[in-house]
């Protein structure tokens, strides 16, 4: 047993596990030890155990009454039994069965009524079939798809309804519609697409409301954007446009951070 382990065997009806009493004793070649692999305690990691070392026999176990049995067979039960849990009364027992369902069967589930088994089908499902959960009711299950869906479809989430989910698309989209995004109500999603645009198009940004927008747009945009940031409300900007322009040095060879070249046009 281990240490973390309760250190008396349950059954998940509140009765004590017998071990004289059990009907799998007489399996051949059966794997079991008390307190540690069992299939009748009702201990997650002890049925886990149990058929991590006897998955010759999950597939028998796939109807029993308890959730905790059927979910930790339905992970070492051959996958032709798997399809007949895609509706199993629990969520439990329905996530294990997303974890290891063929492609096929997959795409049926999106619709799920628990957002952590859409959230597995979400990670899992192909390329191909993911724009089917792009409105899915749930937030995280729509960030899911954003990190995975292919760069072509992220248009179709730049004005997704939360903000995490249009940070991530700001990070993916292509710079040609990430443009778009600098538009964004949310400063933080502005902050994540002014990071890949061109420079040249910085100089649109200088009246942004955000003080770490203008900050950037100080730190890399061309010397007409950093001239007129130089009265900026904010100090680290102004501070940030002075330090660009430098002192005594030509504007058109001024050296910028970041950059070997010389300034922007």
């Amino acid at each position: 047993m281990r240490m973390n382990d309760p250190d008396e065997a349950i059954d998940w009806q509140g009765c004590a596990v017998s071990c004289d009493a059990c009907p799998e004793r007489e399996i051949p070649e059966l794997r079991c030890a008390p307190l540690h692999a069992c299939m009748h305690d009702r201990y997650a990691k002890r049925v886990d155990r149990f058929f991590r070392w006897n998955p010759q026999i999950a597939k028998d176990y796939l109807r029993h009454d308890y959730f905790e049995v059927r979910a930790c067979a339905a992970r070492y039960a051959d996958i032709f039994h798997l399809p007949a849990l895609m509706n199993d009364p629990d969520e439990t027992v329905r996530w294990a069965v997303a974890q290891r369902l063929p492609q096929r069967y997959l795409l049926r589930m999106i619709h799920d009524p628990h957002r952590e088994v859409r959230i597995r089908v979400a990670a899992r499902l192909d390329d191909r079939n993911l724009s089917a959960m792009m409105r899915d009711a749930d937030y995280y299950v729509r960030l899911e798809v954003a990190r995975r869906l292919p760069t072509g479809l992220l248009p179709l989430m730049m004005h997704d309804s939360d903000v995490e989910v249009r940070r991530v698309v700001a990070k993916r989209i292509g710079v040609d519609a990430l443009v778009n995004m600098l538009r964004d109500d949310d400063p933080g999603v502005r902050l994540d697409a002014i990071e890949r645009v061109p420079v040249s198009i910085l100089s649109t940004l200088v009246d942004d409301a955000d003080w770490r927008i203008r900050y950037e747009v100080a730190a890399r945009g061309n010397r007409e954007a950093v001239i007129r940031l130089l009265e900026d409300a904010d100090d680290e900007v102004r501070r940030c446009a002075a330090e660009r322009l430098g002192k005594g040095e030509p504007l058109s060879r001024q050296r910028w951070p970041g950059e070997g070249g010389i300034w922007p046009e």
